[in-house]
This record gives structure tokens, C-alpha cells and sequence, in this order.
């Protein structure tokens, strides 16, 4: 089974100006994303737009990121949809091409209780023979898994841990506490500010929207913890604040993508509507970018 661990890119999906996919571009940014040292990369994430591609979409993108891969690193799948029945067609679409893992991220707009969703991932678990990573993140699907529930999710084989988005430490810390049930089971920051407390309390690392940015830099936190140089690696955990800041100016994957595209990388927009930034806010980027620049953040 597949190591999963280290700093994974939600890497975004590069579009042209008519909002097709840019695989050509997808090819180079996985490249950069391996030069840099990063340690997978998950595909149709947030970061990645999952939720605004279609079916044809995100088998392309897969496939392509599968393809340039080519084994150097695990390739993370998003392939949570809102109803189970979709879940389980993208999740076998995603095994068919050879992801390494799964990610599901829990349905939205309609509100499910905690036996629903304990039934949904169990179901999606059954169907599918994969490594499953739960996705918490509740601003977004505004459902929440529950502790209690990710520990009876934790008891079935191939659900293998979860990332949290939830940005609560508190959150976090009690999924970490799932580990003492089942020593296997792993966590992941989804938070790019929490990474290394995660680290520190039991967790394998992080899955970075930032590192679309910033690959070296966030890659560095997980590796100076595994040297032990904690001061060093909070340095460079502390390092990332200031360009999160910018993200109170709107989306945050839409700053990502244009903080990507003003590096010199065209991954072109996000799909509409999803894709404004304020003069201010490009203002802001833009100074926060040159700042990083001379520090020498890459």
C-alpha cells in the first residue's frame, strides 16, 4: 500500500482564456511540483476546481497527471461528489486510470446527519479497492465529520485516514487522537498553517494549496521536522502568513492561480464565476509576491 505522507500538492487545474483545460500545462506544473521536492500530487481537489469539472474533465486531468508522473510520486484522486452513486462511478474511473489514492470529500448543500455519512463513505469503501482519505472541510460542503464518526469510518480497511480543512486545531487534534485506536491511520493538514503542529502531534503532513506557490518552501516544513531541526522548520512554516493573508481579498484558490500565473506559469484562470480579485487584492498579491521574492521563497 502506498506511503502516504509528506507534502502533497491540491494542485490547480490549468485552464486556457476559454476555459478548456491547459493539460500541456498541467504536464509542466507536476514537473516544477517534483523538482521542488514535493511528495505527491492530488488532482481535482478545491484547489484543483474539482468542483466546477465535469466527468470527461477530471478523467483527462488524471489521466495526463498519472501519465507524467509516472510513479515518482502518488497521485491523490478528489473524487467526492454529492450523491454516492456518482462518488462510486468517479472513484472506479480513478482506479481504472491507476491513482495511488482516493479522496473523498464529504456531499454538500444538502444537510446529512452523521449516520448518513458514515453510510456514505462505508458504501464508497466497499465498491472501491483503494487507499480512501476522508475530506473535512465544512465551510465549503457545510458538513462536518465528527470524530466519532471518522473513528468508526477509521475501522474499515481501506479507509486509510483524512485530510482536515476545517482550519480548528481543535478539530484536527481529535482526529490525531483516532491514532491511538489504530496506529496506521493517518492525518493530514489540509490547512497549510497547521502542517507542522500536525506533525508534531502524530500527523504525516500536509495537502497544500499553497504549494502551487510556494513547492519548496511548504515541502521544507515536512523535511526539516524529519531532521528534527523543529526551529527551522517553523521558520519556514511561519514563512507562508503573509501571502495567506491576501486570501481575506476573496477566493483563495483564485489568489493561488493568480499568484501562479503572476510567477510566470500559465495556469490561466479560474472557471467563472469563481475567478474575480479586487484592484486592491492584486494590489496585495502583487506586493506580497515581490516581498517573498527577495526572501527567496520558491
Amino acid at each position: 500500500m502506498v506511503d502516504i505522507k509528506g507534502i502533497i500538492v491540491a494542485i490547480c487545474t490549468p485552464l486556457n482564456s476559454d476555459e478548456s483545460l491547459n493539460l500541456n500545462e498541467l504536464r509542466n506544473q507536476i514537473e516544477r511540483q517534483i523538482e521542488s521536492g514535493i511528495d505527491g500530487i492530488f488532482t481535482t481537489g478545491t484547489n484543483g476546481e474539482g468542483y466546477i469539472l465535469n466527468g470527461s474533465e477530471k478523467r483527462q486531468i488524471l489521466a495526463t497527471a498519472i501519465d507524467q508522473v509516472k510513479g515518482r510520486v502518488p497521485v491523490y484522486a478528489g473524487t467526492g461528489c454529492i450523491s454516492t452513486k456518482e462518488t462510486i462511478e468517479q472513484s472506479l474511473v480513478a482506479k481504472e486510470l491507476g491513482a495511488d489514492v482516493i479522496s473523498i470529500i464529504t456531499p454538500s448543500f444538502a444537510t446529512a446527519s452523521q449516520e448518513e455519512l458514515y453510510i456514505h463513505f462505508k458504501t464508497v469503501a466497499e465498491a472501491v479497492d483503494l487507499p480512501i482519505l476522508l475530506y473535512n472541510i465544512p465551510a465549503r460542503t457545510g458538513n462536518t465529520l465528527e470524530p466519532e464518526t471518522v473513528s468508526r469510518l477509521a475501522q474499515i480497511k481501506n479507509i486509510v485516514g483524512i485530510k482536515d480543512s476545517s482550519g480548528k486545531w481543535d478539530s484536527l487534534k481529535a482526529y490525531l487522537e483516532i491514532i491511538k485506536e489504530r496506529p496506521d491511520f493517518v492525518v493530514l493538514s489540509g490547512n497549510d498553517s497547521l502542517i507542522l503542529d500536525a506533525l508534531i502531534e502524530g500527523g504525516k503532513g500536509g495537502i497544500a494549496g499553497c504549494a502551487n506557490v510556494y513547492p519548496a518552501l511548504l515541502s521544507s516544513i515536512y523535511d526539516l521536522y524529519i531532521e528534527g531541526k523543529i526551529d527551522e522548520a517553523r521558520v519556514a512554516q511561519n514563512s507562508i502568513a503573509s501571502f495567506r493573508a491576501v486570501f481575506k481579498y476573496g477566493n483563495s484558490n483564485t489568489i493561488v492561480k493568480k499568484a501562479v500565473e503572476l510567477l510566470g506559469y500559465p495556469v490561466g484562470p479560474c472557471r467563472a464565476p469563481f475567478n474575480g480579485l479586487s484592484e486592491e487584492g492584486l494590489v496585495a498579491l502583487k506586493a506580497v509576491l515581490e516581498e517573498n521574492k527577495l526572501k527567496g521563497l520558491r
